[in-house]
């Protein structure tokens, strides 16, 4: 167990007037014991007290070892999985986190009709959203490969590119070099870039497209994401106009985060740069996400986010402008929130280029 990590997750226990959690998601179990399993259709729960309790309840085929400060409770595939826990969970309010399967909710109730379950998500997901030291670095060290992968895939675009190729060399670029697994990217030649999750088709890139690479993947379980999109062989006016003004809202939206700063106001003008060049109907998704043992956790980066930037603190700032059935843009970098303002964890190049020229 990561005690200073269990501290902070008890406090926002009290905080949050919880005194029993059932924490199930596979990042959250890992954020606390070191322990990865993607259970699938078996139970994997830690159940947290504020007494500082810890038993993580798991099927023996996990493989999971015994450590110091929890306890390990297995059953097997022919027991009923929450029978253990319904034994030792206290009367009244329990928190379950938001990713806890229904059929086991509904067994455990069954079993325990004393227990009235509450969303519990929050004691994890509110210390999960402040990255400690080794966090950082990780996450500085995925930003950086991205870096060049990005560097690689606008290199790879020539005459008679598709996506899909771009897209592999891509994924072979991540699995060399830590990536625990791609669970998709975007790479969008053209009109394709006006659909913000375009999945990479064999459609063969053609002189004036943009290209929109949007690349993500864990890198030793923790993510990068960056977005960066270039013109192949040429540019038109409305293309670099819009191209300017993606720029300028990411820049101007990067240059407001610091600490107290809240996130809708972030969102806000990077959407009313956009806004205000006419183009506001287009902007059609929220300006970032957090991002860290998941691509998309808290906070919310948004016009109706209620967080505000503090230290530790790793979001996405990505604005986009969408013209259907033409082309699109955006400029995706993740920033991380310090004592004095923030810095951002990608240095790929952002100005305006044009490739295979």
């Amino acid at each position: 167990m990561n005690q200073n990590r269990l501290r902070q997750v008890i406090a926002n226990m009290k905080g949050q007037g919880l005194e029993q959690i059932v924490v199930s998601a596979t990042a959250s179990v890992y954020y606390l014991t070191g322990i990865w399993v993607s259970p699938m259709e078996r139970m994997l729960a830690l159940y947290i007290t504020t007494e500082g309790q810890c038993t993580l309840y798991a099927n023996e085929l996990f493989g999971i070892e015994p450590q110091p400060g929890m306890e390990l409770v297995l059953h097997s595939d022919s027991d009923e999985p929450t029978a253990q826990l319904a034994r030792q969970l206290r009367p009244g309010k329990l928190g379950v986190d938001k990713f806890w399967p229904s059929k086991f909710l509904i067994a455990l109730l069954e079993a325990r009709s004393d227990i009235t379950p509450v969303m519990g998500s929050g004691p994890v997901d509110d210390a999960r959203m402040f990255k400690d030291e080794e966090e950082r670095q990780a996450m500085r060290r995925a930003s950086q490969l991205n870096d060049r992968v990005v560097r690689a895939a606008i290199d790879a675009i020539g005459q008679g590119a598709k996506e899909t190729e771009i897209a592999q060399l891509v994924e072979t670029m991540y699995s060399q070099n830590g990536g625990n697994r791609t669970e998709g990217m975007i790479v969008s030649f053209g009109a394709h870039g006006a659909d913000p999750h375009h999945s990479p088709s064999d459609v063969a890139i053609q002189p004036g497209d943009s290209v929109v690479l949007d690349l993500f993947a864990p890198i030793q379980r923790y993510w990068c994401d960056m977005t960066r999109t270039v013109f192949y062989q040429s540019v038109t006016d409305e293309q670099r106009r819009v191209y300017e003004t993606v720029l300028r809202a990411n820049e101007e939206a990067e240059k407001m985060i610091r600490p107290g700063v809240p996130l809708c106001e972030v969102d806000r003008t990077a959407r009313r740069i956009i806004e205000e060049a006419g183009y506001g109907p287009y902007f059609t998704h929220r300006l970032g996400h957090g991002c860290g043992l998941e691509c998309h956790e808290p906070p919310d980066n948004s016009d109706v986010s209620q967080a505000k930037a503090l230290p530790g603190m790793v979001f996405s700032v990505e604005p986009g402008i969408y013209l259907p059935g033409r082309f699109g843009v955006r400029i995706e970098d993740l920033v991380l929130v310090t004592e004095e303002g923030c810095e951002i964890l990608n240095k790929a190049p952002k100005e305006l280029e044009i490739v295979g020229k």
